[in-house]
């Protein structure tokens, strides 16, 4: 099977993560795989300026990192940032869009660029994109995979699409493992940083400060891909980790008692899987993935999008566990990741495509028969 990836321009994103695993999936078991992105975008002069008196780094145009780099995929950049179109891209069984704007190229693309699908890893509807544009992507005939049931269900509802794939996503448990431990000698919270609202980092911050006043001694330890300039709320006590090394990740989330995440949208949410997976209770906003999976004095705490109260009363409900209830309340974290792989996951990846083109073929060769 022939199959082209069409993306955007490329970053250590979690969902280019995804598909570099079912890039290198595909191509582990004998199919042939080219991924084509477009490169960033030059800046301008006076954006460049704007970021200086914002964070007083000079930026640079440079290629970005990605999780695609070194990988030894068949990894294509296009010559500028354009839409990518025919020309760019091989003939092929299969191509699939990645993100919204990658679904309105792959829409025009010919028939022999291969059957036409849509790997849906997040609901793009944002006021920072054209939402109609956005909106109308998922009502393109592209076949849809998605990560999440949540997905699932709107692709079913907004959009009459009953015919969705769900492939959730998984974790490395050689990269991210844990043994069984004690509570933290000093209660110890951790989040991920990003700047974009999306991830709510800022009601995380709110929430730990209130935290902070009642247990003075509370350690905060975070890692992100961004330096935390100039972000309102931040306690210069935050003990942070810019851009670690992949296989020292699994000591930040094993360090913690509670891992905190406040997602005003999540797709999926790969870092509350990663946390579980190091054996460490979340407490999450009800958004992606945790929605499914959290089970509320179980193996965590779900609470409502925006809700500051909500997320320190989760928080301090995991703090203030004794010792061997906490232990409990990790186990249940962890075995409610343990049965998941990027293996099986990636194999299920690989039948909804193989099924596809199947169907296709069947409808082509024997249309009566293939509509009954």
């Amino acid at each position: 099977m022939r199959v082209t990836f069409v993306l955007p321009p490329l970053t250590f994103s979690g969902g280019a993560r995804v598909v570099s695993i079912y890039a290198k999936a595909l191509s582990r078991n004998g199919h042939e795989v080219t991924l084509v992105s477009t490169p960033h975008p030059q800046k301008t002069f006076t954006a460049k300026l704007k970021s200086f008196l914002k964070t007083r780094i000079w930026p640079h145009d440079i290629s970005q990192p990605s999780h695609l780099n070194n990988q030894g995929l068949n990894y294509r950049v296009i010559d500028e940032a354009r839409p990518i179109t025919d020309n760019d891209v091989p003939d092929a069984d299969v191509v699939i869009a990645t993100w919204w704007e990658t679904a309105e190229w792959v829409n025009k693309l010919s028939a022999k660029k291969g059957e036409k699908f849509y790997f849906v890893q997040g609901y793009e509807i944002f006021d920072y994109l054209p939402i109609d544009r956005c909106k109308a992507t998922y009502r393109m005939p592209l076949h849809k995979i998605v990560v999440a049931k949540w997905l699932q269900d709107i692709m079913r509802n907004e959009y009459e699409d009953f015919d969705v794939d769900l492939v959730h996503n998984s974790v490395d448990k050689t990269q991210f493992y844990a043994q069984e431990r004690n509570k933290q000698p000093r209660p110890t919270v951790g989040f991920l940083f990003a700047h974009a609202k999306t991830k709510g980092v800022d009601v995380t911050l709110q929430a730990i400060a209130e935290i902070k006043k009642r247990i003075p001694n509370l350690r905060i330890v975070s890692f992100g891909a961004k330096l935390p300039h100039g972000t309102p709320y931040w306690d210069s006590s935050i003990e942070f980790f810019h851009t670690p090394a992949q296989d020292k990740i699994k000591d930040i989330y094993a360090q913690c008692d509670v891992w905190l995440t406040a997602s005003r949208s999540e797709g999926f949410n790969l870092p509350a899987m990663e946390a579980m997976t190091c054996r460490t209770p979340i407490v999450a906003s009800d958004t992606g993935w945790p929605s499914e999976a959290i089970e509320n004095y179980r193996n965590g705490m779900l609470v409502p999008i925006d809700d500051i109260d909500a997320l320190i009363e989760g928080a301090f409900w995991v703090l203030g566990l004794d010792n061997q209830q906490w232990k409990e309340v990790s186990e249940a974290a962890y075995q409610t990741v343990a049965d998941s792989s990027w293996e099986k996951s990636a194999a299920l990846f690989e039948q909804a495509l193989l099924k596809r083109i199947r169907h296709k073929s069947a409808i082509n060769s024997f249309p009566d028969e293939a509509n009954k």
